[in-house]
């Protein structure tokens, strides 16, 4: 089952899932799947019952805001004469943080069809939806992206930290962390 396919069929069954497919443009053309959250459980299930059986990696991606400039060609009146003017436009995108799913079917050996989700932003809006249920294999890897950045798993059997300990307050893995002198570690680590 292809992409398209697989993304129909979780429109059809689904009702108001958003699904997107995301085209890579890299060497290995990679496509995948981006998910709305709130329909990720539900999507979940309906391709485990396409034999989606194996989740073998599970990672999160750091997305901070950035802005995007693009050049528009306009046509305008200048004293009397039409000329074609470009213009710079920036546009800023706001930041959030993605996970993405590998998953394969076992039975029919086939895959990966690699599934995406995000937050809503990078700061108070960081849940989603955990795969855990779906595919036991997802508990760590989900507990590791909580740990290194910030990303709360709603429906998780054991979101707590996995690599930081319990005091630590940041998110080592996100691209904005600025890890503290390695004085202040050491005093961290003591207590």
């Amino acid at each position: 089952m292809n992409l398209e396919d697989i993304r129909a069929r979780l429109q059809a069954e689904i009702p108001g899932c958003q699904v997107d497919l995301v085209v890579n443009g890299s060497p290995s053309a990679q496509n995948s799947l981006l998910i709305d959250r709130q329909h990720g459980l539900e999507a979940a299930r309906l391709l485990r019952g396409l034999e989606l059986d194996y989740c073998s990696n599970v990672t999160a991606v750091d997305w901070p805001e950035r802005v995007q400039t693009d050049k528009i060609k306009t046509k305008q009146v200048v004293d009397g004469v039409e000329k074609e003017i470009e213009q710079t436009v920036k546009t800023t995108i706001p930041g959030y943080l993605e996970m993405v799913y590998h998953l394969f079917s076992m039975s029919k050996k086939e895959g990966p069809v690699v599934v995406r989700m995000r937050t809503g932003n990078r700061t108070d809006d960081v849940t989603l939806p955990s795969l855990t249920p779906v595919w036991r294999s997802a508990e760590f890897q989900e507990r590791e992206a909580f740990d290194l950045y910030g990303i709360v798993f709603d429906g998780h059997p054991d979101l707590r930290r996995i690599l930081m300990w319990e005091g630590f307050t940041d998110y080592p893995m996100r691209k904005d962390y600025v890890p503290p002198p390695d004085d202040d570690l050491e005093v961290l680590g003591e207590r």
